[in-house]
């Protein structure tokens, strides 16, 4: 009966923090919370020095070293569609000072690589605070003959199979926003991947593929273009960033996919040094100039919880294993 106490001790604890993290934060007993951090931290980025994700999380990393009077530092691991850098941080000592920086993918990756992660990404990594939420956009090269998405529609209807789609790569959200663009106007629309985003662009500027799906930050970079136009973005509502370019749910009700960005801690952390991390990053954003920089870029950021940013990735994990179920989607 010895052994079984700390075990029930900490299941108490962790019912405790998901109820009411605030009142855990408080709590003098917790004096790891309170002294946290005391050395650097690592924040280990799933993505590639240079985009937009590496971009966002050094904004944050910079403003929570400033706040809490410790290097929070960025090691870019990109790989294996994020799952090289969730494992690292998957089997770090779950003391808080090894964090992930990680985006989209993390919500994609259990589905599509059903069984064959070697973490669980559920179990593993627990959220603690979402940086980014941004809709897709849909480019098209300005000759292409469709310029709304009704006529688009229209278009690939009339030659089923006949148009292509650039992506980022097989799986990520912009393959998924075309295969439920398919599925929901009952279309066949090819999926061309490309393994970076740069050839991808060059060629929907060159008209060798007609359209790509893309994201806002990567769209406002190209607004002034005259060889690119966007056609559509599929949140649910204006895009401040992208004036006057409508919704695909406009068209097609309740159409509606997301890019974003988020800080995980691995399992075990105590749920107060969570909390405070969530809360100090929810300060990090009410700074003017964190939010200007942030909406020059496209990534759109609001205050959350970490009970928020959690329900928000089961949310996103659903939607995400329904779709690569039905359009079929797989890496081998």
């Amino acid at each position: 009966m010895k052994k079984a106490r700390p075990l029930r001790r900490r299941s108490v604890l962790a019912a405790g923090a998901a109820a009411g993290a605030a009142a855990i934060v408080s709590a003098p007993a917790l004096l790891s919370a309170d002294t946290y951090p005391s050395k650097p931290v690592r924040v280990v980025n799933a993505y590639s020095p240079g985009g937009t994700a590496d971009v966002v999380c050094r904004l944050y990393c910079a403003a929570l070293s400033l706040r809490l009077g410790q290097t929070f530092a960025v090691d870019n691991k990109p790989g294996a569609a994020g799952t090289l850098a969730a494992q690292i941080v998957a089997r770090a000592p779950h003391d808080g000072y090894t964090l992930l920086y990680d985006a989209t993918a993390h919500s994609v990756n259990p589905s599509l690589f059903a069984g064959r992660l070697p973490y669980d990404t559920q179990r593993d990594l627990l959220p603690v605070f979402l940086t980014m939420q941004t809709p897709n956009t849909l480019m098209r090269n300005s000759k292409f003959e469709a310029q709304t998405v009704a006529e688009l529609i229209e278009l690939a209807r009339k030659k089923p199979g006949a148009l292509d789609c650039a992506s980022t790569g097989v799986g990520t959200v912009q393959h998924v926003s075309l295969e439920l663009l398919n599925q929901r106007a009952g279309l066949r629309i090819n999926h061309v991947p490309y393994k970076e985003f740069g050839t991808a662009r060059n060629d929907l500027f060159a008209g060798r593929v007609p359209l790509q799906f893309s994201n806002v930050p990567g769209t406002v970079a190209v607004r002034s273009a005259s060889e690119v136009t966007c056609m559509a973005h599929t949140g649910p509502k204006p895009v401040e960033v992208l004036a006057g370019v409508p919704a695909i749910s406009e068209v097609l009700p309740g159409f509606e996919t997301w890019e974003w960005n988020g800080l995980f801690a691995p399992a075990g952390t105590d749920p107060a040094l969570i909390a405070k991390l969530n809360a100090e990053l929810n300060e990090v954003i009410k700074v003017q100039a964190t939010l200007q920089r942030l909406s020059e870029l496209g990534a759109l950021s609001r205050a959350n919880t970490v009970a928020e940013f959690a329900a928000f990735r089961e949310q996103q994990i659903a939607f995400f294993a329904d779709i690569t179920k039905t359009a079929n989607i797989r890496i081998e």
